[in-house]
This record gives structure tokens, sequence and C-alpha cells, in this order.
């Protein structure tokens, strides 16, 4: 009995050790430069956070084999993604380092041991997180949206490191230092024009909700005429979509006759970009037309600490973005904007969110 059970014992560390030999791989060690708060802006916020360890969010590791952008805009889920692995990191202090070892999950490969040899370009993004007191007594740490549309690699604020090109190679050890030193900066703020005006406001209802000043606003196409006639009032159409930069499918100038050819790997259309551009202005032409009816469309901006849009309804995760969006936004858009304010006069359209 005592020889089967040294056999049983030595069997149990030979498979340890194997397993242990076969998981062994570089590991990357990423710190943060430490003038990287002396930049001014975006940059000076997150030095502070290093400074004062609070610096708090999902460290991604991004592995490129191509240098012809960078690995943070590579990353999609199409069939020629990059590679991007993750850690939580919580409190993160100054002079702290932090590492992404062989089992960080990731994707399309479930595991950095899982990455075939050869040579890559590396990046890191740390996504920020910050604290979130609910009402209904719950703190999460969640990403808040910086006007971006939770686009991680474009968030202000987000820091990040130099593309650097390493050979990586999962039967060997070792550490792959990464230094971040740059950090994302602020999203100008689009501008008014003729027909296109904005508008952002405090939501009461959504502040009491996440214990902290949260925001919803609006892209706004006036109507043809509409400072013409001072004291007419219009219906109000409610685009539903995802996230708007500014308001979508609107040129005011003819197509770029000098645009690039390309084709729409999602559409399968040839000389995409074109097409769009000619669609936006055409758009522009009936819309200031003699013919066309005279309403004013919005375009809602309701992203949050979880995706780029709230789907414009209530939620026990989210906070009440519907009666925020129905009681607060719309009635001062149509404030603002001479809208009739009545049932009857407001209608909505759209695609995916607003399909339904």
């Amino acid at each position: 009995m005592l020889t089967a059970f040294i056999k049983r014992i030595s069997l149990g560390l030979l498979a340890f050790l194997l397993t242990g030999f076969f998981v062994r791989a570089q590991s990357f060690r990423v710190s943060v430069a430490p003038g990287l708060g002396q930049q001014g802006g975006a940059a000076t916020n997150a030095g502070e956070a290093v400074a004062n360890g609070v610096l708090q969010g999902r460290l991604l590791l991004l592995l490129a084999d191509n240098n012809k952008r960078e690995p943070r805009f590579q990353i999609n889920d199409a069939a020629g993604t990059q590679l991007v692995f993750g850690v939580d990191e919580d409190r993160w202090g100054a002079g702290e380092s932090k590492v992404v070892g062989v089992n960080a999950f990731g994707y399309p490969l479930e595991r950095l041991q899982d990455v075939p040899a050869g040579d890559y370009w590396v990046q890191v993004v740390l996504n920020k997180y910050e604290d979130f007191h609910l009402q209904t007594g719950v703190t999460v740490q969640l990403p808040p949206d910086m006007g971006e549309g939770q686009h991680w690699n474009e968030k202000p604020g987000n820091i990040y490191s130099t593309p650097v090109k390493i050979h990586f190679d999962p039967a060997t050890t070792g550490e792959i230092s990464i230094v971040i030193d740059k950090v994302i900066p602020a999203i100008a703020a689009p501008q008014d024009s003729k027909y296109i005006k904005h508008i952002r406001i405090q939501s009461k209802l959504l502040t009491a909700f996440w214990g902290r000043p949260m925001y919803i606003g609006a892209h706004v196409l006036l109507p043809e005429g509409f400072d013409e006639h001072p004291n007419v009032k219009y219906p109000l159409a409610i685009f539903h979509g995802h996230f708007p930069a500014d308001f979508d499918d609107w040129r005011t100038t003819p197509p770029d006759e000098n645009l690039p050819y390309d084709t729409s790997v999602r559409f399968r259309i040839a000389n995409y970009a074109k097409i769009e551009q000619r669609e936006n202005y055409n758009f522009y032409k009936e819309w200031t037309g003699p013919g066309f009816p005279r309403v004013i469309a919005i375009e809602i901006e309701h992203a949050n600490p979880y995706y780029d849009d709230s789907y414009a309804v209530n939620s026990a995760n989210l906070g009440p973005y519907g009666d925020a969006i129905t009681y607060e936004l719309i009635p001062e858009i149509e404030r603002r904007f001479r809208g009739i304010g009545q049932g009857w006069a407001r209608f909505t359209y759209g695609g995916s969110t607003g399909g339904w």
C-alpha cells in the first residue's frame, strides 16, 4: 500500500510539473511613465489617478502581426482581428507595475499561452473604471462614457503605450517590459451650423440613480426656413440608432470626386464611400427642397457606462433612461427649438435599436 501511495504521489507531482512546464511562457510587465501626469488635460487627470493610487480598470494587452495601424485599432469581430488579452486592475498606485501573465483571458485565442511564437507589435491600453455609488445602495466599477460612445480604444483619459515590435515565444520564460506613456486626448465637441444644432443636459433622474452627474443629449436637424419663420412650431422626428458622433447621413456638398475606390466588406458593395457621400448629399437637397415636410429631426445621445446607447427604456441596471429621454430631454428640445410639444406631433424611426 505504501508503494502504491508513493507511486500515486509521484505521478501527481510529475503531472503538476509537466503542467507547469507547458504553461510557462513569456509574460508582460506594465508600468506607467513617471511624467505621464505632466502633459496637461486628460493626461493630468490620469497622472493624478496614478499618484493617488486610485487608477483602476481593465488592462488590455494587444498583439498584432503587422504595423499597418496601432494594435488598438485592429481589434474587431471580423475574421482578420488581431489579439487582445485582459486582466482587471484595482487601485493601481504610483511606482507599481502590473503583470499580464500566461493565463490572461483573450480573444480570439482563449489564453496568452496559446499565442504562436513569432514577431508581434505589442501595445497596452488601460480602460479606466470609476466608482459609481448607485441609488440602490450598490457600488460598481465601470468605464464612464467620455463622449466617444464606449470605444475603449479611443476613450478620452484612457492611457496606453507606444506600439513596439517584440518576439513572443510561449515556450520560453521571462518578462517583456511595456511602459504606458500616452493619454487619449479629449474629443472636440461637434460644432453648430445653420441646420444642425447640439444639446446636452444633466438629467436629474439619471443623476439620482447613478450617484453622480449624468448627461444626455441630441443632435438636432432643423427644417428649412426655421430662421425665416420664427413663429412657426414643428413636429418632432426621433431617430433611434446607436451612438452618433454627429447627425448621420447629412452632407451639404457634392461627393468628393477624388475619393479613393473602396469596397464595403460588410455590405459587399463597391465604391461604398462615394455612394454614402452621394446619398447624404441627396438627403440634404431633399430636406431643403420645396416639397419636403418641415419637421425637426433628432438623434439622441444616451451612451452610458455599459454601452453606446441605453435602448431608451427604464432598466434596473441602467436606471430610468426611458423617463429621462421622454420627460426631460424631449421637452427641453421642443422648448429650445420650437417643437409643437404634443404626442400627436412626435414620431420615431430608426434601425437596430430603433427598429423596435
